[in-house]
């Protein structure tokens, strides 16, 4: 297949950044966003194999700067192909706990980089896959959409409504040779999850799956990897859990 270029957003650690390495170990060329981990992004790109990667910043919740950055992707790519919507934010606000202010920048802040940053990143990347003769996006959501996020409703409810964005999304732009889909992960052992998983809680949320273990990134990526292959266009439209059967629908 030939190299292909991939914008991966949140690549800077965790599941970004193990789907930036999977799709630079098929060759390739990836471009990492981050919002303020310049260090981080960098050392991901630097470990990638291959050439031609390259990091981008910005506020997911900034229109502009979405604009300007998927730009810069794909002027430094040349082209765009492929764009992974992977960044998110989990903030608790459970709602008979915070005051009406925070439950308001709770989901102010948590709908401006899921949701708006993804359908916004989405928009900008279309601009650059149409003219190529079609492309794949690719939405990282949750299990949360589906089995509740009492401590986090606003992530719960971002991520549902990306699920529903990419859903629409795949019909829209099928007509361009764009496949849209979607995977939609439970608990994965990443830095942002070590603490929790080390907590006595850890053996709990273990045993939500049968398995008893929760994720490793690159059994995510593994399914973005598919989803965004040339094989996956009748994919378009699917949601694929990714949750080892710790939760059905």
């Amino acid at each position: 297949m030939t190299a292909r270029a991939i914008l991966v957003t949140g690549a800077s650690r965790g599941i970004g950044a193990a789907i930036a390495e999977a799709f630079a170990s098929q060759g390739d060329r990836v471009a990492i966003h981050y919002r303020a981990e310049a260090q981080a992004a960098g050392a991901v790109r630097d470990r990638l194999p291959g050439t031609g990667h390259l990091t981008v910043q910005a506020d997911l919740a900034d229109a502009e700067a979405v604009r300007h950055m998927v730009d810069a992707a794909a002027a430094g790519l040349g082209g765009l192909d492929v764009l992974v919507n992977n960044a998110g934010i989990y903030e608790p606000h459970p709602i008979t706990d915070v005051s009406y202010e925070r439950w308001q920048a709770a989901w102010r802040d948590t709908l401006g980089v899921n949701l708006f940053g993804a359908v916004n990143a989405s928009w900008c990347a279309v601009r650059h896959m149409i003219p190529r003769g079609g492309g794949r996006i690719i939405n990282v959501t949750s299990r949360g959409a589906y089995r509740g996020e009492p401590r986090h409703p606003a992530y719960g409810a971002s991520k549902a409504g990306l699920n529903s964005f990419g859903q629409s999304m795949a019909r829209a732009l099928a007509p361009h040779g764009i496949a849209v889909a979607s995977v939609a992960p439970g608990y994965v052992a990443t830095d942002m999850t070590t603490v929790e998983l080390a907590s006595p809680d850890g053996d709990v949320i273990r045993g939500q799956s049968p398995f008893n273990r929760v994720a490793e990134p690159s059994e995510i990526a593994a399914a973005v990897l598919y989803l965004a292959s040339p094989a996956a266009e009748w994919a378009s439209g699917t949601i694929i859990d990714l949750n080892g059967a710790s939760y059905l629908r």
